[in-house]
């Protein structure tokens, strides 16, 4: 069952909230039998035809759906250079926090990026996945010595990483033949942190793998969402590195 929402904030963005079935089969059930918890999944780029029905988003909230967890796929409102598309993902994790007792953030290319900036800029949330996730989205600076550009709408990942909060896991799944984005550094990045790396044989768009790659991801993200997971366990217990499929 999906249902379309709307989020606070001003830019008309809204979503598709998909509804797991076998509520009382679930392991992310509260006492009342209603789902505990959700995933926001943030689209791929905008102005590229990204959107909320991405197939890879969709495949993430089938296999989300068999964990008993929720989905909300959203598109983004105006197009703002990737700092008013994150402000959507904190809109959309705020709307869900106010339902769901433990949220998770996951997202694909662009929205690989936004997922983990949202992150490291105060989404409460208990994991977050990204899947070819670039460097660094929107302007960029045009030369070393030009002006500061924290007026403009680019973000870079990289940078943000430092700043998000070690006890969140966090999982970076990658195509080892991936010609499109930018997504070594933010890879070694993870690396760094002890994040879950998990390299496919794949281009950017794991083409005749989206299931495969939507199992990884809701292997990651289903436990820190369970209710027997909690966030005293060290980050290591779900920050395993090095996977490769």
């Amino acid at each position: 069952m999906a249902e379309t929402v709307f989020f606070p904030g001003g830019r008309d963005a809204r979503g598709t909230l998909d509804v797991a079935g076998a509520r009382s089969a679930s392991k992310s059930t509260n006492e009342a039998g209603e789902h505990a918890a959700c995933v926001v999944a943030c689209p791929p780029h905008p102005q590229h035809g990204g959107n909320r029905t991405d197939e890879r988003l969709r495949a993430v909230s089938e296999a989300l759906s068999a964990e008993g967890v929720d989905c909300l796929r959203f598109d983004y409102g105006a197009w703002d250079g990737g700092r008013g598309e994150r402000t959507d993902a904190l809109n959309a994790v705020d709307w869900a926090g106010e339902r769901y007792d433990r949220i998770g953030l996951f997202g694909y290319s662009f929205g690989g990026t936004v997922a983990l900036s949202a992150a490291a800029h105060g989404a409460d949330v208990e994991a977050t996945s990204a899947l070819a996730p670039p460097a660094r989205i929107g302007t960029e600076r045009s030369a070393p010595d030009a002006p500061d550009d924290s007026d403009l709408g680019g973000i870079d990942v990289v940078a943000d990483l430092e700043e998000l909060p070690t006890e969140i896991p966090g999982q970076v799944c990658y195509g080892s033949r991936d010609d499109v984005a930018d997504v070594i550094p933010v890879v070694e990045a993870a690396r760094e942190r002890g994040y879950q790396v998990v390299e496919f044989a794949a281009d950017h768009f794991f083409v005749g793998q989206a299931g495969t790659v939507a199992a990884d991801v809701a292997d990651f993200l289903a436990p820190p969402l369970h209710n027997e997971y909690s966030r005293l366990f060290p980050p290591s217990a779900a920050n395993e590195s090095g996977a490769r499929r």
